[in-house]
């Protein structure tokens, strides 16, 4: 299986604007790989660095005011090798979070959970999430967490991933948010899931089904989507005016089988 995926956006910068950039795969192998930033139609120099979790991060500083039109590309990717784990990453991804309020969800955890443990326990969770939340676009903004998810009972993947995680790491399981793109989405765009630790794997679930896990590339990961967000403005001003992501899978779409435990590859 080889996926090829695609990332153009489109925006207007002030003048001396710094950007970061996570929309990179992180680990897979590629065939073809370009990133090129056009400021009216001039290249622009790019930086690539890795963030705390491992995620390669662009920097594109110094941008001069105008129109930025930004394009990442990447052809006959493979599977990665799978996620490594370390008794370090436990202990981070039990932690509250920026969107993940886990002190607040003890009691609701084991409501949730129960006495189950392990697979069991994920299983669980995933499940509750799933009949519990609606997935509606736009019907939540980028400072919802899963506490005002939790009430709301709706939201987009974002919120899906930070109640899973919240309520997986209240119930003592590591969970981390991994941006991902995802062949066979619908709407297509950036996707964020969640990975759980356990008995040594990162095991990868989404709790709103709607793409295939097998055929997903990770991009970033993080303990929320603070730290996964696909553009960040670092000085300067920005205004997103265009968007589209493209997830294609050779040679055919994999088929979901959510009681598979999977890793993100």
């Amino acid at each position: 299986m080889e996926r090829h995926v695609r990332a153009w956006m489109r925006a207007e910068v002030a003048q001396d604007t710094d950007i970061a950039l996570l929309v990179a795969i992180s680990d897979a192998p590629v065939g073809e790989e370009t990133l090129s930033v056009l400021v009216d139609g001039d290249e622009h120099p790019v930086t690539e660095t890795r963030d705390r979790f491992g995620s390669r991060l662009h920097l594109i500083n110094g941008l001069p005011g105008g129109t930025v039109e930004i394009v990442y590309d990447a052809r006959g990717v493979g599977p990665a090798t799978a996620p490594r784990t370390d008794e370090a990453d436990a202990v981070l991804h039990l932690r509250p979070s920026r969107y993940c309020e886990v002190d607040e969800f003890a009691r609701i955890a084991e409501e949730v959970v129960g006495d189950l443990e392990g697979v069991e326990a994920l299983d669980a969770v995933v499940e509750w999430v799933s009949k519990h939340l609606d997935y509606v676009p736009g019907s939540s903004t980028i400072t919802d967490s899963a506490r005002t998810t939790y009430m709301s009972r709706q939201g987009v993947c974002r919120d899906f991933a930070h109640l899973t995680a919240t309520l997986l790491r209240a119930a003592g399981i590591p969970a981390r948010c991994s941006s991902v793109y995802a062949p066979g989405l619908s709407p297509m765009d950036f996707h964020l899931v969640v990975e759980a630790q356990i008995d040594g794997q990162w095991l990868v679930v989404d709790s709103t089904h709607l793409a295939p896990r097998a055929s997903m590339v990770r991009i970033a990961t993080g303990q929320d989507a603070a730290d996964t967000a696909f553009m960040t403005t670092l000085t300067g001003n920005v205004t997103l005016t265009g968007i589209q992501v493209t997830a294609l899978v050779d040679p055919e779409l994999p088929k979901e089988r959510w009681s598979e435990r999977l890793e993100l590859r």
